[in-house]
């Protein structure tokens, strides 16, 4: 397998905690808003692509008292289908919280079935199509300039780059962060560990996660240092 498409977006800014905070807030308050917070906050909280995202269907999503847990059913390196479940527990901000969030989405949409992110027409209607992943590229871009950020320096797959980093920062192994990332190369992991250490930023204040009670113990454990832990975005 090879990491070459990988390396070339690793000069994309990853998205850390701080922006990813700054995004949302720069999100409005009507269904397109409501959107654009779950796609940021399921993205960067589950390590996605662009791509992962907008094959998303809502049956591929299992919500529970300890969280959410996402079937990726394909992905770009898992050619053979074999599909694998991805964990995103509840964040302590109700108003950063992917879980949340994303119910509030789906709420909102009156979405029931078939696909989780979806275009909003200029009348607010919801369509019954799924997203492209150029969409996604577009709303990052858009959030970022709107935030105040350089849209030149993100791209999509910052969120997947930004989680990793973000992991490495708060001194996730490497393990973990391929379990929750789905990277097959070491090295390329590596490359986000090592952006981390150049960052100056410490393991306490990069990451934005605190301890969780056993009541997460059900999920797919995220890539985080120290045991279980909850996003507090």
């Amino acid at each position: 397998m090879t990491v070459a498409p990988h390396a070339a977006n690793i000069s994309a800014r990853a998205a850390v905690t701080d922006d990813i905070r700054a995004r949302i807030d720069a999100t409005g308050a009507d269904l397109i808003g409501a959107r654009d917070r779950a796609l940021v906050l399921v993205g960067f909280a589950g390590a996605f692509r662009r791509s992962e995202l907008v094959a998303l269907d809502i049956e591929d999503c299992a919500f529970g008292k300890d969280g959410l847990v996402v079937t990726l059913r394909r992905s770009k390196t898992d050619q053979e289908a074999v599909g694998r479940k991805v964990g995103i527990p509840y964040g302590s901000n109700p108003e950063t919280c992917p879980v949340r969030t994303l119910q509030s989405w789906l709420e909102q949409a009156a979405i029931t079935t078939g696909p989780l992110f979806r275009a909003v027409n200029r009348h607010g209607q919801v369509q019954q199509s799924q997203l492209s992943d150029l969409t996604v590229a577009r709303v990052i871009k858009k959030l970022v300039a709107l935030a105040g950020l350089d849209p030149a320096r993100y791209a999509g797959h910052s969120f997947r780059a930004g989680h990793a980093t973000a992991a490495a920062i708060a001194g996730a192994s490497e393990r973990s962060i391929m379990r929750q990332t789905g990277h097959r190369s070491v090295q390329m992991v590596r490359r986000y560990i090592a952006t981390a250490a150049c960052s100056g930023t410490t393991a306490q204040g990069g990451w934005g996660y605190e301890r969780a009670s056993d009541e997460h113990a059900s999920l797919p454990r995220p890539a985080v240092a120290g045991g279980r832990l909850a996003p507090i975005l």
